[in-house]
């Protein structure tokens, strides 16, 4: 559907993005965004949400194998705004995993993916084969109420050696303490030596603010970390 022909407004989006950032169970989650999929694109538009540009450009800049041939999972892709600026930047090899069935439609109809794969994630295991991906990449869904930090591990787990983690959450008010745990779960994972920190980004203006308690615009952030190679015994 066109731009043009839309009549959604910021205070609509307003009231979307804070019901999606309520703290509920997983299946309510799931009936939101199934419900949210069709004004998805749109919404986040209007709500100038930058993460998956953002998120891109820092695994863009840091990548230096073959982009044609990288194995790239997108976890909780949605409708694939992360895959689409990924593929601009020259890579071709993308799977996808989403909670929603409405979203993973949307996908679909991008052509962008080889496969698409429904997974609750934090409630079932992420269905693919340890050591597989050159990169993986989670953008917007490790928030309060999101998606549990117990999916960190996974994400390390499917990553090739010397592959690429990429994860981004959102540094506002109602989201700082996670922030924060996100950040204990990282280093905990860099201490244990399964992977080294290549960047972190703070950005300033992530998305446009929805909360009273925030100003115009909220800030967020890109972890960017490289799977260490097993050393021999």
């Amino acid at each position: 559907s066109g731009m043009a022909t839309s009549s959604r407004t910021f205070s609509d989006v307003r009231n979307v993005i804070l019901s999606a950032h309520k703290n509920t169970g997983a299946q309510d989650k799931v009936g939101f965004y199934d419900t949210w999929a069709e004004n998805y694109e749109q919404d986040v538009a209007l709500l100038d949400y930058r993460a998956p540009l953002l998120a891109a450009e820092c695994v863009s800049s840091f990548f230096k194998g073959d982009r044609e041939k990288a194995a790239v999972l997108d976890v909780a892709c949605g409708t694939g705004l992360v895959s689409a600026h990924l593929k601009k930047m020259g890579f071709r090899h993308f799977v996808g995993i989403d909670g929603s069935l409405k979203m993973l439609e949307l996908a679909k109809k991008t052509g962008l993916y080889q496969q698409l794969t429904l997974c609750l994630l934090g409630q079932e295991e992420i269905p693919v084969k340890s050591e597989t991906y050159d990169i993986v990449i989670i953008v917007g869904a490790l928030s309060v109420g999101q998606v549990p930090l117990t999916v960190i591990r996974e994400l390390w787990d499917a990553t090739k050696p010397g592959g690429y983690v990429c994860m981004t959450t959102r540094g506002n008010t109602d989201n700082q303490e996670y922030k924060a745990e996100l950040e204990q779960m990282i280093r905990a994972l860099e201490e244990e030596q399964k992977w080294s920190r290549v960047t972190v980004v703070e950005v300033e203006e992530w998305e446009k603010a929805v909360s009273e308690q925030d100003s115009k615009y909220i800030p967020g952030a890109i972890y960017l970390y490289q799977k260490g190679f097993k050393c021999s015994p």
